[in-house]
């Protein structure tokens, strides 16, 4: 399966904007897009006037790194959201915001989504009781994640834990910290998802 294997400050730099991709780092004065805030390349610093396709693609790799999906994976729920009732940027942002591996990480229990994926993979939690291993599976309103008894002393899950008020949780998640698990209270509305993107050029991109 193919991977991003360079390093992922560059994908803040190149995107213009942080995406918090490698955790309590991105909170620090370490984090590379604070100390060079400029695209990465040799001609990186220099000003372009972006055409629509240019802002309309960078809109979707902003959205797709944050993330962490491949081209194939992305606009598999771009198709998803398509064919649902309603506004095709909105539920194509909410598809994303209920994956487990994103809840984990909103929840607290990781500090950046690819951790949380591999915490999932390696069968760290328990969606309503049972084990799920899955990181794009879709959460609803109501569903309770929950570390396993097992895996309640794991150093980045601790970690996680207590760094997370840096950050904050979102009023649609409740967290029970002493007991290890966290409440999916509801489906957010769009004004309530604090992601820099305009969904909008996204679905113009797709549509063409």
């Amino acid at each position: 399966m193919a991977r991003y294997r360079d390093s992922v400050c560059r994908l803040c730099r190149r995107e213009g904007l942080k995406l918090f991709l490698k955790g309590d780092r991105c909170y620090s004065e370490k984090c590379s897009f604070e100390r060079r805030g400029f695209a990465p390349g040799e001609h990186g610093q220099l000003r372009k006037k972006p055409s629509d396709y240019g802002l309309q693609l960078r809109e979707k790799q902003k959205l797709k790194r944050m993330f962490g999906l491949l081209e194939r994976q992305f606009k598999g729920y771009f198709l998803k959201a398509e064919k649902q009732k309603g506004i095709t940027g909105t539920n194509l942002l909410l598809l994303l915001e209920r994956r487990l591996d994103n809840m984990v990480f909103r929840m607290g229990f990781s500090n950046s989504r690819t951790e949380a994926r591999q915490l999932v993979r390696h069968n760290h939690f328990l969606v309503n009781g049972k084990p799920v291993n899955i990181p794009s599976y879709l959460l609803s309103a109501g569903d309770e994640v929950q570390v396993r008894e097992k895996s309640r002393k794991f150093p980045s899950i601790v970690e996680a834990m207590e760094t997370v008020a840096r950050r904050g949780v979102p009023q649609w998640i409740e967290v029970d910290k002493k007991n290890f698990r966290a409440l999916v209270k509801m489906i957010p509305a769009r004004e309530e998802l604090t992601m820099p993107v305009n969904e909008q050029l996204v679905v113009e991109l797709y549509s063409k």
